[in-house]
Order: structure tokens, then sequence, then C-alpha cells
């Protein structure tokens, strides 16, 4: 266990520093004269670098050990952010930015795959959802404590993350062993991408995490009936609540897909944040049920988390790095997706109605999910698992 924990340092770190800039956009914008939508294109640009580089990178370290690929990336993404805090212009901090997603580019990934090769088979889901777990557990604390920083100067926030950063990269360089994957081909490394239940798995992570993020990004906005009035940080509480369900679905997803078949918790988890998302109309006026609902959306999505990145490396264990890079450009997107569709939507919907259009998204993800284990099952002969060893 000891060399997962600064590997869910990292995760924490990279998680804290793609979401915590949103909530210090009006005072980056004060602070480098620029208005608060140019200030936004920071998290944008931050976003979209991921996206794309998180394949490619994970795909040209591949051939270092994890240990060694993990400490370059960590020392890039401390780079950037110390960049970032430095900034005196909006157009250094914008590529400082790029430079930050860079690093964090192949993290969370190459996190993963190190969790995996030095993990038992039979534990190998709940090592991922620890790892996985320092992620989520950014948005219930992260983004809070990067905001309450923030609040006396933003750049004291990019120097808290930095550290951090700092801080994993020791903890890996003292704990984790050397891990060096098997050598294989490009072509064999692509080569699971040629398989429909790969492209179903990471088109429906996309999709779902755009359903939950079309949600969890305006969560202020739509509880604001709940929360006005009420004690000062109820938002806060909420966000707390469904941080930590989110945990909780993290660890309680890992416990399952090492006992029963993944495909079954993929589709529970699915069809969980289906339901729970298009309740949310009927939960977010009254801060006790919103408080619950919160919680318990919150696991589904952390279920979701961890078993769409399990069924990925179980498939093609020698494709890890490709295949979660790819699951990690595959969740940016679903996010930044999600937020410009929560904002379009507003155009013609109530905002305590988003939840509908991000159930439709979630209800996509399920059904793909569904079909493709059915014609799996065509394929298979009777009594074969999914994902057999």
């Amino acid at each position: 266990m000891r060399p997962l924990f600064p590997l869910a340092l990292a995760t924490f770190a990279v998680g804290t520093d793609a979401f915590v800039i949103a909530g210090l956009l009006p005072a980056i914008a004060a602070d480098l004269g620029v208005s608060i939508p140019a200030a936004g294109q920071l998290v944008t640009v931050f976003a979209l670098t991921l996206a794309v580089a998180a394949p490619i990178l994970t795909w040209l370290l591949s051939p270092l050990d994890r240990r060694k690929a993990l400490q370059l990336a960590l020392l890039v993404f401390v780079v950037g952010n110390v960049v970032t805090a430095l900034s005196p212009t909006y157009l250094l901090a914008l590529l400082a930015r790029t430079l930050t997603a860079l690093g964090a580019a192949t993290i969370t990934a190459t996190a993963s795959s190190a969790a995996v090769s030095i993990t038992p088979a039979e534990r190998r889901g709940r090592a991922m959802a620890l790892v996985i777990g320092g992620l989520t557990l950014s948005t219930a604390l992260g983004m809070p404590l990067g905001n309450l920083i923030g609040s006396v100067d933003w750049r004291l926030t990019l120097w808290a993350v930095a550290a951090l950063g700092v801080v994993a990269a020791i903890g890996i360089s003292v704990s984790l062993p050397k891990v060096v994957l098997p050598a294989t081909s490009l072509t064999a490394r692509l080569a699971p991408l040629r398989q429909p239940k790969v492209l179903t798995i990471l088109v429906a992570t996309l999709l779902v995490m755009a359903g939950h993020y079309t949600v969890y990004t305006y969560i202020g906005a739509m509880t604001t009936e709940a929360t006005t009035g009420s004690f000062p940080q109820a938002l806060t509480m909420i966000l707390f609540a469904w941080g930590a369900g989110v945990l909780v679905g993290n660890f309680f997803a890992g416990y399952l897909v090492d006992k029963r078949p993944p495909l079954g918790v993929a589709v529970t988890a699915l069809a969980g944040g289906t339901v729970f998302l298009a309740i949310s109309p009927l939960t977010v006026s009254h801060l006790a049920i919103a408080f619950v609902w919160a919680a318990i959306w919150g696991a589904t999505d952390g279920m979701a988390s961890v078993v769409q990145q399990h069924r990925l490396v179980t498939f093609a264990p020698a494709s890890a790095p490709v295949l979660l890079g790819l699951n990690s450009s595959a969740i940016y997107v679903g996010v930044a997706v999600g937020g410009a569709l929560g904002g379009l939507t507003q155009d013609w919907l109530p905002v305590t109605l988003l939840g509908v259009p991000a159930a439709v998204l979630a209800l996509l993800a399920t059904t793909v999910t569904v079909a493709e284990g059915r014609a799996n099952r065509a394929r298979t002969s009777p009594g074969t698992p999914e994902y057999s060893q």
C-alpha cells in the first residue's frame, strides 16, 4: 500500500489544479487586467491541452519506467504552476497553463498504470480506487481549500499546488519501485483501439462525464433556493457531501470489480447516475434533500470513474498507458462538454432543470454499454467471463 499514497497525492494535485482556477477567475482577471471570460480561457486551454496531449505523451513516455515517467511529469507540472504564480502578464499565464497541462496530462494515467503493475490482480480494483480517489478527493477538498487560500491571493493557490507536486515527487522517488512495462511494439499497443469494446468504454466515459459535469459545474446556481437564507457554508457542505459520495463510490467500485463482473458494476454505476441526475429538479430546492441527493449522486460518479478504468486495463494490460491516456482525454473532454452544454442549455431551460439533459447523456452512456455487453456475449462462448484473466 505504501507506494500508492504518493500516487494518490499526485492525482490529487492534478485534480485540484484542473478545477480550482475556475473559482479564482475574478481575482485573476482583476490582477492581470483582462475580462473574466478572457481569464476563463486559462481553464479552457488547460483542459484542451490535457485532453489532446494525454494519449500522445503517455505513449511517448511508455518506454520509461513508471517512476522516472512520473518524476519527469511532476517536474513539468511543478514548473508550470510556479511560472503561473509568477506571471506578470496574461499571455505568460496562458503559456504557463499550457505547460502545466503538458505535465498533468500523463500523471493520472501513469500513476494508474504503476498501481496496476505493483498490485496483485485480485486487489487491482482497490488499488486503482485509491489512486483515482486522489483525483476525486480534489473535487471535495482541493477546490474549497484552494479557493480559501486564493481569497487571500490567487497566486498562493498555485504555490500550494506546486508544493503538493513536490511532495508527491519525493514520495514517489522514495517509495515507488522501478516499474518497467513489457516491451511491445506501437502496433501492438494500439491494437486494442480497433476493438469495439474499447471505443465503447471511452465513448461511455465521455458521455457520462459530460452528463455529471453539466450539473456539477452549475450546482451553486441550481441549489440557490435551498442555500439562500440558510447558513453561509450551505453550498460548501453540499459540495463536500458530493465529494464524500465520490470517494465512497470510488472505493466501493474498487471492491466490487475485484469480486464481480465489471460490466455489471459499470451498468449499475451508469444507470444510477442517470436516475439521480434525472430526479435532481425534485431535490435541489430543499437543503436536507439536496445534501442527501448530492452524496448518493456523487457515489455513482465515483463508481463510474473506477470501473471504466478497470475495464480498460483488464482488457489490455500491455496497452494500459495508452488506454489510460485516452481515458483521461475522454474525462476532460466530457468535463468541457458538460460545462459548455450546461451554459448553453440555460438559454432555454431553467437552471434547476439541467439534470434533464444531463440524464439523457448518462442514459446514452448506459445504453451503449449495455449494447456492447450483449454484443460481446454473442461473440463469446457461454460461460466465458467478459474479461477473463
